[in-house]
């Protein structure tokens, strides 16, 4: 993402984590405003930290003046272990959670990482969270805290906007739409920037 992005190793549950960190510039670690935690997309279909989407979100929680973690899920890049189908995910989301050791704590994730994050909110503290085009499809993803910033693509075909939805409905969860966006956010990504910036108003 840049030139000053670091490279982590959390020793997680199935081995080690990989995990990409960048911080505000010009900030000693102590002087964050708290941490990030990002988590990307399906590792199975191409998902790795590098993941434009999870890249834009870190470097907007930097801007925001927080800390930004990028863990790889079971199986890519360096970390080790195999896809556990979301259970050992949200382990290793949790493992890198408690070894960041920062308060407070924001938890972001796109498409299959905002479901882990999802379920990693039921079992720790954070500021706030921001999950962007959440994969509900296909698993149960738990409902998460009022005030969490949910949002999708107009033209997501992936996770279509009508099953967000029917998610989001029980809980009277806001989705906040960028119109004519698709799952990956082509051309939108200073929308979602943008848009989450504005949330932290």
């Amino acid at each position: 993402m840049r030139a000053s992005t670091r490279r982590e190793f959390v020793a997680g549950p199935a081995g080690r984590i990989e995990c990409a960190v960048d911080a505000p510039e010009g900030r000693s670690r102590g002087a964050a405003r708290g941490g990030a935690l990002i988590a990307h997309p399906h590792p199975l279909f191409g998902g790795t930290l590098d993941n434009k989407v999870a890249q834009t979100l870190a470097k907007t929680f930097v801007d925001l003046g927080y800390e930004a973690w990028r863990p790889n899920f079971r199986g890519v890049g360096e970390t080790e272990g195999k896809h556990d189908e979301g259970r050992g995910e949200v382990d290793d989301l949790e493992t890198v959670y408690r070894s960041m050791n920062r308060q407070p704590m924001v938890l972001a994730g796109f498409s299959f990482g905002a479901a882990m994050q999802a379920g990693l909110a039921q079992r720790v503290p954070s500021e706030r969270i921001v999950l962007v085009g959440v994969a509900v499809l296909g698993r149960e993803v738990p409902p998460v805290p009022a005030g969490t910033l949910v949002v999708h693509g107009e033209l997501d075909t992936t996770i279509p906007l009508a099953a967000v939805l029917e998610w989001a409905r029980p809980q009277n969860l806001k989705v906040a739409v960028v119109p004519g966006a698709d799952h990956f956010f082509h051309r939108k990504l200073h929308e979602l920037r943008d848009l989450v910036k504005a949330n932290w108003r």
